[in-house]
C-alpha cells in the first residue's frame, strides 16, 4: 500500500470513530509505529488532523477540506435524497453549471435519466461519470487540476464559465450561515461557484442538513445570490423562515 493510500485510510477512519490510536494503526496496516506516526505527523502538517498522545482526532475546524475520495462516501444517503429533488427540478433540453462538489456528483448520477442536457463543469469526476452519455453535450471549464478535490480551478476556468449563459446552476459549500451566508474552504473553487451563479438563470444551493449553522472559511455568496436550496430534511423553523423573507424556495423530502 502506497503512504497517501494509507493516509486516506486513516482519515476514513477518523471520520467514523472520531479518533485513531498509533498502535492499533500499526498492526492494522502492518507498519512500524514510527511510520504510522510519520502519515499522522504529515497529516498535521495539511491541517486535517490534531495529534495527540499515541494517536490523533480530526481537525473539525480546518480550513482544508478532506480528499475527494473521502468526502464523496459521506453522508451517501442525505446526498442522494438531495440528488432525487434535483432531478425533479431539471428539464429534458436545458443547459446547467455542475460545480466540483461531491454532492454534485449524486446529482449528476440522478439526472442520467434526462434527455439532451448540456453539462458545463470543473470537476473532473463528474466529466468521467458523464462519459457514456452520447446524447449528452459535456463542457469541461478546464483550468488547472486540484488533486485533493479532483477539480479545475484557476482564472481560465473562470474566464469560460464566464462566456456561457445556462439555465440552471447547482453548486453547494461547506457551511451555511443566518449571519454569514454561504462559505466553503478553498478561495479558487469558490471563484468557480460565484461565477458559476453570475452565469445562470436559477441558482440551485445543495447542501445536506449537517452544513446548516456552520461557517467555512470564505464567502461563496450572500443569500440574495440563491433562488432555491435543495437539502436531505425538513429544516428548522427559524432556517424557513429566514428562507420566506429572502425569498428563497427551501426544498427537501417530504417522505
Amino acid at each position: 500500500m502506497l503512504a497517501i493510500e494509507r493516509r486516506n485510510e486513516i482519515l476514513e477512519k477518523l471520520q467514523i470513530e472520531k479518533k485513531v490510536v498509533v498502535s492499533e494503526l500499526s498492526q492494522l496496516f502492518g507498519v512500524s509505529e514510527e511510520t504510522i506516526r510519520r502519515d499522522l505527523e504529515k497529516l498535521e502538517n495539511d491541517g486535517l488532523v490534531i495529534k495527540s498522545y499515541g494517536g490523533a482526532v480530526l481537525n473539525e475546524h480546518s480550513i482544508f477540506e478532506l480528499p475527494f475520495n473521502i468526502r464523496k462516501n459521506q453522508r451517501v444517503v442525505e446526498k442522494q435524497k438531495i440528488a432525487r429533488e434535483v432531478a425533479k427540478l431539471v428539464h429534458d433540453g436545458e443547459s446547467m453549471m455542475l460545480d466540483a462538489s461531491s454532492t454534485a456528483v449524486y446529482v449528476t448520477k440522478a439526472l442520467k435519466e434526462k434527455k439532451k442536457l448540456t453539462v458545463i463543469t470543473n470537476s473532473v469526476e463528474i466529466l468521467v461519470e458523464l462519459f457514456d452519455i452520447p446524447e449528452w453535450r459535456v463542457i469541461s471549464t478546464g483550468g488547472v487540476s486540484g488533486a485533493r478535490s479532483f477539480n479545475l480551478v484557476g482564472p481560465h476556468t473562470d474566464e469560460m464559465i464566464r462566456s456561457y449563459h445556462v439555465e440552471k446552476a447547482v453548486i453547494s459549500c461547506k457551511g451555511l450561515s443566518l449571519e454569514d451566508g454561504i462559505t466553503d474552504s478553498d478561495e479558487q473553487d469558490v471563484s468557480s461557484k460565484r461565477m458559476m451563479l453570475q452565469a445562470s438563470k436559477e441558482r440551485i444551493l445543495v447542501a445536506d442538513s449537517s452544513k446548516f449553522g456552520k461557517t467555512a472559511f470564505t464567502r461563496v455568496a450572500d443569500w440574495n445570490y440563491i433562488d432555491k436550496i435543495v437539502t436531505d430534511k425538513e429544516p428548522s423553523s427559524q432556517w424557513l423562515e429566514k428562507f420566506k423573507r429572502l425569498g428563497v424556495e427551501c426544498i427537501y423530502p417530504t417522505k
